[in-house]
């Protein structure tokens, strides 16, 4: 794995649209060198004004969207349909909008769902998703990219600082509960699972998030700081504007 690659840009909408063409670029040549791709999607704000950046971009119909596997980070265990699920948010922002084929998006299961309210099921029936999507021997597919968003405190996904779910060896997904932001329960891949990715994109915005990005970034433990463990195996790219790059040593691309 190799060291994080930084690139700052001057407002959230300037990220949201260069991630996007970033992703657009990314698919493509994916599918150029084996047909298939594969893509993490994450929720909140900055991952979905990327998603409307695709969706927006002429280039969008270069990608095969047919031939995309479509994941989840992580998901709030709210109902399906749910405003705040981030699935509800990824299909009305792109998906919805695209060709992908229904059999190759893979959502994390809601408590109205076939697994009822047990996010314990619904994380083992996840796990068996990836574990089906992986090569023999192997818990989780190599993912082409894998889109995180950073919170305030560090968390990345849904795995917060010190929490069960950032001491987690083994399993791939996991039930985490009693979160400090709402809703409290929620199913997350965790950091193992993360880092099987070809590449790691960690996108955040705004002040707030500036101690974070620093931290993490100045060689933080991923227990006191989960993002500082997210890495990809090719390439981990931090996707900042000015805001939350501003308590970095040097400055940024």
């Amino acid at each position: 794995m190799t060291a994080p690659l930084v690139v700052a840009y001057r407002s959230p909408e300037l990220l949201a649209a260069a991630t996007a063409a970033r992703l657009v670029t990314q698919l493509v040549d994916a599918q150029a060198a084996r047909g298939e791709v594969s893509v993490v999607l994450t929720g909140g704000r900055t991952g979905t004004a990327v998603l409307e950046q695709v969706r927006e971009s002429p280039a969008r119909d270069a990608v095969d969207w047919t031939r995309v596997d479509v994941y989840w980070g992580d998901e709030r265990f709210l109902p399906a349909g749910h405003p705040e699920r981030n699935e509800t948010q990824a299909r009305s922002a792109l998906l919805d909008h695209v060709p992908v084929d229904p059999s190759r998006v893979f959502p994390m299961a809601p408590p109205d769902g076939p697994y009822g309210d047990d996010p314990e099921a619904a994380a083992a029936a996840y796990a068996e998703v990836l574990a089906a999507a992986a090569q023999p021997g192997d818990q989780v597919p190599t993912f082409d990219v894998c889109m995180l968003g950073v919170g305030e405190e560090g968390h990345t996904a849904s795995i917060f600082p010190d929490s069960p779910a950032v001491h987690e060896k083994t399993r791939p997904v996991v039930a985490v509960y009693n979160c400090p932001k709402p809703p409290p329960t929620r199913i997350s891949l965790t950091l193992p699972a993360i880092r099987r990715a070809t590449e790691v994109w960690l996108m955040t915005t705004g002040e707030s998030k500036a101690a974070a990005v620093a931290t993490a970034l100045s060689g933080a433990d991923e227990v006191t700081l989960p993002a500082a463990g997210a890495r990809g195996q090719r390439r981990t790219l931090w996707l900042l504007d000015h805001a939350a790059a501003a308590k970095l040593p040097a400055p940024p691309a």
